[in-house]
């Protein structure tokens, strides 16, 4: 790609000090090696391990790394939320710390946004051959099921909203994020369902993904509180937690402000 990007790259973070330094090398050289103007934002979960030691001593030798604390495990929800708050860039983009999907595959995601998506969302299942190591069948087969009660309950018709990988205009995700109510790992329906109501398009684009081993999901007790979270997504919608949805013109131009898109 011949553009320069401000992007900022969010990896939140819980007891990964094993492969922190790892992905770091890796982003860092990706960043250096595509001449990004960028900012690396680790935000660590209230980790008991070196995670936090680990990132400060990067950031001591190079200042595009920031180290972001939350009071506290919170969860992968609120790392991101806190993550994308705190970001600088012209670009937010969010990945896993194992790097599952490799970090060279964020180009693909900010040329979905230079194609004029405000949202850009890595996808496992699109194009499924690209997945170099799957998950077992069990978290396939649970996988699908969550995405079915997606489809019928939040009318998210991706084909993978649990990727953690996604980029956002900056636009959208000021607007997005401090809506967020769900702090677990089920924020990301929750992230895609405002997106909707507010107008914002999203872009589902499929992206090299490997199944790291040492993933902390529960597939049953996990899976049985995200479905819980998308209940409470809806509820949030039918209470007017979240507010109104903006109001569009035929034209696709907010009523009440500027088009999402900037």
């Amino acid at each position: 790609m011949n553009h320069s990007y401000e992007v900022s790259i969010v990896i939140p973070a819980y007891n990964e000090s094993a492969r922190l330094g790892r992905s770091l090398n890796r982003v860092l050289d990706f960043v250096h090696q595509e001449g990004w103007q960028a900012e690396v934002i680790v935000v660590d979960d209230g980790s008991s391990d070196g995670t936090a030691e680990i990132v400060k001593e990067y950031a001591r030798t190079n200042p595009m790394v920031r180290l972001l604390q939350n009071p506290g495990n919170r969860g992968k929800g609120y790392s991101v939320r806190n993550g994308m708050l705190n970001a600088r860039g012209s670009i937010v983009l969010f990945t896993d710390a194992d790097l599952s999907s490799p970090i060279e595959e964020a180009s693909k995601l900010l040329e979905a946004l230079d194609g004029g998506a405000d949202v850009a969302i890595g996808s496992r299942w699109v194009r499924s051959e690209l997945q170099t190591q799957r998950q077992s069948v069990a978290r396939q087969v649970l996988g699908r099921t969550f995405n079915l009660l997606l489809r019928m309950l939040l009318q998210l018709e991706f084909k993978d909203t649990q990727c953690g990988f996604k980029a956002f205009r900056r636009s959208a995700a000021k607007m997005l994020f401090p809506l967020q109510k769900i702090e677990g790992w089920g924020f990301d329906p929750e992230i895609l369902f405002l997106a909707g109501r507010m107008g914002f398009e999203v872009a589902e684009v499929p992206v090299v993904w490997a199944h790291a081993e040492g993933t902390r999901i529960n597939p049953v007790a996990d899976g049985a509180k995200m479905v819980l979270e998308m209940l409470r997504i809806r509820w949030y919608a039918l209470t007017g937690k979240y507010g109104d949805p903006p109001v569009t013109t035929t034209s696709g131009v907010l009523a009440d402000g500027p088009h999402p898109r900037g």
